[in-house]
Formats: C-alpha cells, sequence, structure tokens
C-alpha cells in the first residue's frame, strides 16, 4: 500500500510545473493500470501495511477513484486552458485522491473515519473555487454541515466502542455484536447522510448543481460511495440489532426512491436531474444494503461502482453540452441531434446503462437488489417496480428532450465535440459495460 501512497504524494511537486497538467494525468491513468496487478479477491485482507490494507469491497473502490480522478483531469480542459488557477487545481485532486485512497485503505475504523471527513475539505475548495454561480458558498456550506453535523456522534461511538472493546480493527468486527440502539443510530447516521438517504439528501443536488464538472463527477463517482462503504463495514458488528431496526431505513429508502423519480420528471437544470437520478439509486442500494443479505450486499456493491462511472459520465455529457451552449436549461438544450449527432450515441450509451439496460453493470446490481428487496418483504414490489418504471422515464425524458425539437435559434458556429471528450465517455462507458462479463468479482466477494 505504501507504493501507491508515494505515486499519488510524488506527484505533488509536480502539479506545481506549468507544462506537467496532462503528464499528471498519465501519471494517473498510469498508477490505475498498476492498481490493476494487485488484484485481490475475496473479503479477505492483502497487501497489509502498519493500519492499511484492502480486501475485494476496498479494492474496486480505490481503483474506482483512481479512474475517476484521472477522467475528472481530461474533462477539467477549461481549468488548465484558462488557466483557472490551475496548480492548486490539479495539488486539490491529489490531495482528494490521497484522502479517498487513505480511506478506503484503512484497517482501523478511526482513520477510516479521520480521512473520511478529511476528504470534505479539497470537495469544499473545488466547490468553492471553481464553481458556477454565485450560490456555491451556501452549497459548500450544506455540504460541510450536513456531513459534520452526522458525523460527530460516530466519533463518540467510535470512542465508546475502543472504550469497550480496546480494538478498532476491522477484521474484527465479525466478533462484536453490539445491541445498543443509541450506539446503532449514531454509528450508521454519519453514513446514511453521506449516502444520501431520502430526507437528508439536500445538500447533493445543491452541491451538484453548484460544483464544476470534476466536483460532480467525484461527488457522484466516489463521494456517495464512502457511505455505503463505510456501511458494509459497520453493519457487520451490529447485525443482531440491524435485523431488528432495518425496516425504518428500508422503508425510507424505497419511499424516497419513488418521490425523488417523480420529482426528476420535473426538473429543468440538466445537472439537477442526474443529481435527482443519483439519489434515487442510492435509495435502491441502501435498501439492498439493509435486508442485510448475502444478494443485497453483492447487488449494492456492484450497483455502487455502476453507478460511479455512469453518473459520473452523465455529468461529463451535461457539461459538454454546457460548454457549448452556455446554459444547462432543458429548454436551451434543445435538438442536440442536429448539431452533436456523434455525441448523441453517448448520450444513448450512458442514458440506457442509467435505467439498468442490459449489458450494463446497473443491470446486475439491479437485479441483485431488486431479488434481496422482494425477499424481505413482497410488499416491496409495488415501490420497486414504481422506482424502477420512474427509473426509466425520466432517463428517457432527458434523452428525448436534450436530443429532439427545435433547435434554440440563439445558438451560432458550433463544433461538434474532441477527442479528448470522446475518449472521456468511451472510458466511462466502457468498464462500466465490460465488468458485467466479470461479474464474479462484484457477486462472489464474501
Amino acid at each position: 500500500m505504501l507504493k501507491f501512497l508515494f505515486f499519488i504524494l510524488f506527484l505533488i511537486p509536480i502539479s506545481f510545473n506549468n507544462k506537467m497538467f496532462w503528464l499528471v494525468q498519465n501519471m494517473m491513468f498510469m498508477l490505475t493500470f498498476i492498481f490493476m496487478f494487485h488484484f485481490i479477491s475475496g473479503n479477505i485482507y492483502g497487501y497489509i501495511s502498519y493500519i492499511f490494507g484492502m480486501d475485494l469491497l476496498s479494492y474496486g473502490l480505490i481503483l474506482l477513484s483512481i479512474w475517476i480522478i484521472s477522467l475528472m483531469l481530461m474533462a477539467s480542459e477549461s481549468v488548465y486552458k484558462n488557466n483557472y488557477s490551475s496548480h492548486f487545481f490539479l495539488f486539490n485532486l491529489i490531495i482528494l485522491l490521497l484522502m479517498l485512497f487513505l480511506s478506503f485503505a484503512s484497517l482501523s475504523l478511526f482513520s477510516f473515519y479521520l480521512f473520511f471527513e478529511s476528504s470534505l475539505i479539497p470537495t469544499f475548495i473545488l466547490i468553492l473555487g471553481w464553481g458556477y454561480q454565485p450560490e456555491r458558498l451556501q452549497a459548500g456550506m450544506y455540504l460541510l454541515f450536513y456531513t459534520l453535523f452526522a458525523s460527530l456522534p460516530m466519533l463518540i461511538s467510535i470512542m465508546y466502542m475502543y472504550y469497550s472493546e480496546n480494538s478498532l480493527y476491522m477484521y474484527m468486527f465479525c466478533h462484536y455484536n453490539f445491541m445498543n440502539w443509541l450506539f446503532y443510530l449514531s454509528m450508521i447516521f454519519a453514513f446514511l447522510v453521506k449516502m444520501p438517504m431520502f430526507m437528508v439528501h439536500l445538500w447533493l443536488p445543491k452541491a451538484h448543481v453548484e460544483a464544476p464538472v470534476s466536483g460532480s463527477m467525484i461527488l457522484a463517482g466516489i463521494l456517495l460511495k464512502l457511505g455505503g462503504y463505510g456501511l458494509l463495514r459497520v453493519m457487520v458488528m451490529m447485525s443482531s440489532i440491524s435485523l431488528k431496526m432495518n425496516f425504518i431505513w428500508v422503508v425510507i429508502s424505497l419511499m424516497g426512491g419513488f418521490i425523488i423519480s417523480m420529482i426528476c420528471l420535473r426538473q429543468v437544470d440538466l445537472k439537477s436531474l442526474i443529481a435527482y437520478s443519483s439519489v434515487a439509486h442510492m435509495g435502491i442500494v441502501l435498501s439492498g444494503l439493509m435486508t442485510m443479505s448475502y444478494w443485497g450486499w453483492s447487488g449494492s456493491y456492484s450497483m455502487m461502482i455502476a453507478h460511479g462511472l455512469c453518473s459520473s459520465g452523465l455529468f461529463c455529457l451535461a457539461n459538454i453540452s454546457y460548454e457549448r451552449v452556455g446554459s444547462r436549461s432543458l429548454f436551451l438544450n434543445k435538438g442536440m441531434m442536429n448539431l452533436m449527432p456523434s455525441m448523441c450515441l453517448w448520450w444513448f450509451l450512458l442514458v440506457s446503462s442509467n435505467m439498468a439496460a442490459p449489458p450494463s453493470l446497473n443491470l446486475l446490481g439491479e437485479i441483485s437488489l431488486i431479488n434481496s428487496v422482494i425477499s424481505w418483504s413482497y410488499y416491496s414490489m409495488i415501490l420497486l417496480m414504481l422506482i424502477s418504471f420512474f427509473g426509466a422515464v425520466y432517463s428517457l425524458y432527458m434523452y428525448s428532450f436534450s436530443q429532439h425539437g427545435k433547435i434554440y435559434s440563439g445558438l451560432y458556429s458550433f463544433f461538434s465535440g474532441y477527442l479528448r471528450e470522446y475518449l472521456l465517455l468511451f472510458l466511462h462507458w466502457v468498464p462500466l459495460n465490460m465488468l458485467i462479463l466479470k461479474s464474479e468479482l462484484c457477486m462472489l466477494w464474501l
């Protein structure tokens, strides 16, 4: 683990050189491929060094983090072209990658908590420094205070746990069985906000709409997964009380997923629509995870990986339209098929993945989650049907509204798309649809 840590640390001095923007990005891709060769299967920890190590769960999410951050650099060419503090931007992203890498690789619950909270700071700076609208300060504050408010009780419960068990190491968790409902609530609440669960999700659409494209990509791609990862880790030590209490979260998530799907249908801002669809997807992930079944856990893991790639790609597409038209409104982004015909294909591919069409990894995740939630209770079938149906509806609404229709007359002198943009979308879509061929990695890890 130390070699990856040093690799990321040594990128920091390079980031302050004027002509090294693309070199850093190439180095990140190189790191991805080096990391791929360190594959680890099953839930046995490997590559253990001091407080860092990983099993398959960490491995997939670290790989996703490095990949998404490499693609964020590719998407943020305008920062480099307009020299919009590009050194600090690079530095910020490298620190963010470092924090994410350390939080997924932590073996100790306290160090996980520390890096989980530290990842807020670079994200906050990203939204504040490179965001679009003047409301970005408010969005940053929402993000900061929602997460901090929820995670302070978690810190106290970690201290309580250390006091009672004298160890915070994650591979010891299966021997613990806490039955205290207060401990249970304060332990998982931070992760529910980070997921985000319906009712504590308000920071997410706000942060997404105000963030630059790189901020949206990292928020949708990785930061939401921190919550799911944390839940998968801490549920093990509270299994008895979880089986009694989890129905609350399943019900809220399923109801919320349906309500958010309806909210998606009346969004006029492209980014806002994609952000709300993230909340709906994470609702299904959360409900599957809370059933505490094998299907649910495997499904939530594969859905997290799939959603990270898919919604990150959709945010890239929204940004490509925004850079051309100068607006994210669906009323102005009409008839794009006439102006950018080749981009229309990528819209179609990513939107179809978003509504879990085969052969995307989303399909595998969604089938497993539907299996787990229905086996938990037959009544949930109604809400699952509605969520699945409306998932397709808002995806098609976004696609047809932006690609078809009459072109806005204020547009002039248009350029279809750079090679960089096509490559960016290709690198989102290919892992998303190729991973299903090797789906045992996602499904057989427990």
